[in-house]
């Protein structure tokens, strides 16, 4: 089988592009989706305090890469009678892909592979643009069976993010950056996602691994906790995607504007950082 290819950059590549070119670093806020009634309301905080992108996270009953906070927010939304087509719908109605071009800043879905063939890779992919969805990232699906939702992804406009681990093997990872779209995602450790205290040392090379295969942006995500943080992983990587940081607060109780506080924090630690010398 043979994939469309994408006519042209899609609109998570441009802005993570357009970052790039003016010499600044990407931020992408994950928000679980369904973890309060208001949740867009964070996704629009998201959207107007510094993101250059979202992550939008299906919630999942069994999400194997994910730690106790993206699993308790999971099961939050679960609880509350959270449905994918409910969840699409609210997106298309409120969230920033709404009215295309009205914030600028294009929405990803990460979910897991057996909510994709519950309902079809086609059928799943073109639910997701219809609903303004820019992106896509199923990270349990193995890299030598994607070929069936890259062929539906392409087809129905969104790019396929897939990722690179540090113990993905340099011809997986030749092969990852070939059929990616939008980013390179590079995973900062071994482990599942969470709060971590400390940058894991092995995101230079993993990154600098990509890069010999790609001119696209490298995001790192697992465990990018604090502003400080995402500069330091920054000097090596394009941006970062941050994520239990954030559910963890709204699992306290932040509100969208506690949340937007958060993410202005992180925008204003990579805005204020000289990268000059970064990689």
């Amino acid at each position: 089988m043979t994939s469309p290819v994408l006519s042209a950059p899609g609109a998570v590549q441009q802005s993570l592009l357009r970052r790039r070119a003016a010499g600044g670093k990407s931020l992408v806020p994950f928000v679980t989706a369904g973890i309060t009634p208001d949740w867009t309301a964070y996704v629009r905080a998201c959207a107007e305090h510094g993101a250059d992108a979202i992550e939008i996270g299906l919630p999942f009953s069994d999400p194997m890469l994910d730690g106790p906070v993206i699993q308790a927010a999971s099961g939050q939304a679960l609880a509350r009678g959270a449905r994918i087509a409910d969840l699409l719908e609210e997106i298309g109605a409120s969230g920033p892909g709404a009215a295309p071009g009205s914030t600028g800043v294009p929405l990803i879905v990460m979910t897991y592979s057996n909510i994709v063939r519950r309902h079809g890779d086609e059928a799943f992919c073109h639910a997701l643009a219809a609903a303004g969805i820019g992106g896509l990232i199923v990270p349990d699906t193995p890299l030598d069976e994607i070929e069936p939702l890259l062929a539906a992804s392409r087809a129905a406009g969104l790019e396929l993010i897939l990722l690179v681990a540090p113990s993905t093997k340099p011809h997986r990872v030749s092969r990852i950056a070939e059929l990616s779209s939008g980013f390179v995602y590079a995973v900062s450790n071994m482990g599942v996602t969470g709060v971590r205290d400390a940058v894991s040392d092995t995101v230079q090379r993993t990154v600098d691994g990509v890069r010999q295969h790609t001119s696209l942006p490298v995001l790192v995500g697992f465990g990018i906790s604090s502003p400080a943080q995402a500069v330091e992983v920054s000097r090596h990587a394009d941006g970062v995607v941050v994520a239990s940081a954030l559910m963890r607060d709204v699992l306290a109780g932040a509100s969208p504007a506690d949340l937007a506080a958060t993410v202005s924090s992180f925008r204003t630690a990579l805005d204020g950082t000289d990268w000059s010398a970064a990689r």
